[in-house]
């Protein structure tokens, strides 16, 4: 296997070349020539920097995992003979905690003979689903746990954490027809794949600098 398809380091294709040449390319430019597309026929190949992709890449699973850390189970209990304006205020609350990235508790608190009537706990509960249904829903169905109903309530994935900028994670590979995308690997991989002997004259050097 002697060519691979390019793509260039802004995302444009430049074709099927030979591979000597795509790795001369690279060096020409100080970047890696990276496997994308093993199983391709030819195999899909790009040029970028290595090791800013992957440091990049760690920095965004070090976010993600920084996040997922600082999530908390908010807690905001009602009562059954709520008034509207406190209804109001709690809702909010427990929307401002979703957009924070909070999972809420939502609780209804029961007293004396409330206890025999279970429903209308329930009725406030899926009151409060209805009014942040855009901004989260419930795990599961309210549920009793001695004197109190809880229904815990998760905040919508889809939304962005309040005053938190999208991060730009996406990649510019441009868009060639592989069966697989494959873990991207630096340039001696790349080389392996294609079968171009390391030790040959013309390729006795790294990739990058």
């Amino acid at each position: 296997m002697r060519q691979v398809f390019l793509i260039d380091d802004e995302g444009k294709q430049l074709g099927i070349l030979d591979t000597r040449e795509a790795v001369a390319l690279a060096r020409s430019k100080d970047l890696d020539l990276v496997l994308v597309g093993a199983s391709a026929v030819p195999p899909v190949c790009k040029l970028m920097d290595y090791g800013r992709f992957r440091y990049e890449e760690q920095q965004n699973e070090k976010e993600n995992r920084k996040r997922a850390r600082h999530q908390e189970v908010k807690s905001i209990k009602f009562r059954v003979k709520i008034d509207d304006n406190d209804f109001r205020t709690k809702t909010n609350h427990v929307k401002r905690f979703l957009e924070e990235g909070h999972k809420v508790k939502v609780t209804i608190m029961f007293r004396g003979r409330e206890r025999t009537h279970p429903e209308l706990g329930e009725r406030i509960l899926l009151r409060v689903a209805e009014e942040i249904k855009e901004l989260g829903a419930p795990e599961s169905m309210p549920s009793i746990m001695g004197m109190d109903m809880n229904m815990i309530v998760a905040p919508n994935p889809n939304r962005v954490k309040k005053g938190e900028e999208v991060a730009a994670a996406a990649s510019s590979t441009a868009s060639v027809t592989t069966s697989s995308t494959e873990t991207l690997a630096p340039t001696e991989a790349a080389l392996q794949a294609a079968e171009v002997p390391m030790d040959a004259p013309a390729e006795s050097e790294s990739a990058s600098a």
